[in-house]
């Protein structure tokens, strides 16, 4: 099973890069609680950009006072959060057209958006030789638990922890936000839960159904691609 173009071999843009703006939009405002009390005052209400704009238009002079370097440090982290929101909305639509050019059924099941689907893609993309199979697929992903019965127990699972952390977590996400807002999962959640299982045990078997059904939708788009090819 393998994909064309920028999926395979990680050549995709990372989730770090897009990390990198939220993390220095952190640290700014760490950074602020420690200015002096009328720009805190002014920037209270501003929203992110609004607020980036405000303290890269800060003029510091000459770095002798502890509030010279507060204003210069400021000065310094809004424009590189600046810079970061700008690359990372760029990568993001990048991500959206490769993903919709590759893959557009991936996004049409419930729960699956652009980002998850191009994770997905990724280590599809990465590990053809991995994916023989629905079962191989979960196993990559780590949701083909492991019996842990004993002499005292019986029916238990642990974690499969030889998985790839970043498809397990695309699949998560996917579980919640369908456990949230799509109705036949709440409906089946209250019948799993009325019958006595764990929440925990429910998020186990919408992850083996959310994997079986990405499956399925891979190895059709890509039997697509091959005709078409």
């Amino acid at each position: 099973m393998e994909l064309p173009g920028c999926f395979g071999n990680s050549k995709l843009p990372t989730t770090l890069q897009l990390k990198a703006e939220p993390r220095a939009l952190v640290t700014l405002k760490a950074m602020l609680i420690h200015a002096p009390e009328h720009i805190r005052w002014e920037t209270t209400s501003m929203t992110q950009i609004k607020l980036a704009r405000h303290l890269a238009a800060l003029r510091p002079r000459q770095l002798e006072t502890p509030r010279d370097c507060i204003r210069y440090t400021l000065r310094t982290l809004a424009k590189r959060w600046h810079f970061l929101d700008t690359e990372a909305r760029e990568l993001s639509t990048m991500i959206e057209d490769l993903v919709m050019r590759t893959a557009p059924h991936l996004v049409e099941p419930f729960g699956i958006g652009v980002d998850t689907a191009a994770e997905i893609l990724i280590v599809v993309g990465d590990n053809p030789e991995r994916i023989k199979s629905e079962a191989a697929f979960a196993k990559l992903a780590g949701i083909s638990p492991i019996p842990a019965s004993s002499g005292m127990t019986s029916g238990k699972h642990r974690i499969n922890h030889a998985r790839h952390r970043q498809l397990n977590a695309a699949i998560y996400r996917t579980v919640i936000v369908r456990m949230r807002f799509h109705e036949p999962t709440i409906a089946y959640v209250a019948r799993r839960t009325a019958e006595g299982k764990t929440k925990r045990d429910i998020i186990r078997f919408l992850k083996r159904y959310v994997i079986r059904e990405v499956y399925h939708l891979i190895k059709a788009n890509l039997t697509v691609l091959e005709i078409v090819a």
